[in-house]
């Protein structure tokens, strides 16, 4: 065989095998969540994706799978570019209208919340990648109703935390000063964490709670996820953020919103598997050019 030949058809080969690599899911670490207030999904995860404590937790897993959870540190869309209010349809918020993470957009009062007070309070957000940008904090306002869906004009017009977020982290967190108003009862905070190096945005939604205190309100308060839970459970995130830079697109759907727990959902692998299934013929053809070539030379020595 010449070494032409020999050079198409192993050329070939690593070709199909650099696609099927690159096509394969990997797991990475990526983004964060607050911890303090603690948000709804690094509650539910460190409350254990396979066997959750809470209802809402229950249902959440019942509903949509574990693999949210597992991916609690995702939530995000990789174009915002400052433009969340306009992509984000009402009652989608804490979900940043990701199907995927559908439930969070769930209107209950079962959603552990965090005790809190008016005055100054101290906030954690668990980093796993560290950005550059402008990390948003806004509180819901007098009459906030947490059995209907959350929307933009919920929330106060002033933030109660702007922070700026470095593009390192070598504690893990980020931590800063939140300023909370005077507030009664089941109140929420969302989360906007906008990059300033690329049009990724992050969103969470933490519950917290006012005029509770002592041993029972910190028992029904909801737990962050220890460093050795996240260790624990990185094996089975899909989460994969390309260098950071958010490389698949994902904008809004308009979905309808749940009115419910449904039957659980799996995310499509179609896509994946015509992408799979190319690179195997791909790879098929090589091999058989290989031989092809091998036995043509074999053939012309004999002659």
């Amino acid at each position: 065989m010449s070494l032409r030949t020999k050079a198409v058809a192993a050329g070939a080969v690593t070709a199909a095998a650099v696609t099927i690599g690159a096509l394969t899911p990997v797991t990475a670490s990526a983004h964060g969540a607050l911890s303090s207030p603690v948000s709804r999904i690094m509650g539910c995860y460190a409350e254990g994706p396979e066997h959750p404590v809470s209802q809402v937790c229950k249902d959440l897993v019942a509903d949509s799978g574990t693999q949210p959870l597992y991916d609690w540190n995702e939530v995000n869309i990789a174009n915002a570019n400052g433009q969340s209010r306009t992509i984000i349809p009402d009652g989608h918020l804490c979900s940043a209208d990701r199907d995927k993470y559908r439930a969070l957009d769930w209107a209950r009062t079962d959603w552990p919340a965090t005790p809190v007070a008016a005055g100054q309070f101290n906030v954690s957000f668990r980093v796993t990648a560290p950005h550059k940008g402008v990390m948003t904090l806004y509180i819901t306002k007098d009459g906030y109703d947490p059995t209907k869906p959350l929307k933009w004009s919920d929330l106060a017009d002033t933030p109660i935390a702007t922070y700026t977020t470095a593009a390192s982290a070598s504690s893990g967190y980020y931590n800063f000063t939140a300023t909370l108003p005077a507030r009664t009862g089941r109140q929420l905070i969302y989360q906007v964490w906008q990059r300033t190096d690329s049009p990724e945005a992050f969103y969470g939604c933490a519950d917290v709670v006012y005029g509770v205190s002592g041993a029972a309100a910190k028992a029904a308060a909801p737990k962050a996820a220890t460093d050795a839970q996240i260790a624990a459970g990185e094996a089975k995130s899909t989460v994969s953020h390309h260098g950071h830079g958010g490389d698949t697109a994902v904008t809004a759907t308009g979905r309808t919103l749940d009115a419910g727990p449904v039957a659980a959902a799996r995310p499509a692998s179609g896509t994946l598997e015509t992408a799979l299934s190319g690179s195997a013929v791909l790879a098929t053809g090589a091999v058989g050019l290989l031989f092809w070539s091998r036995r043509r030379a074999a053939v012309r020595s004999k002659g």
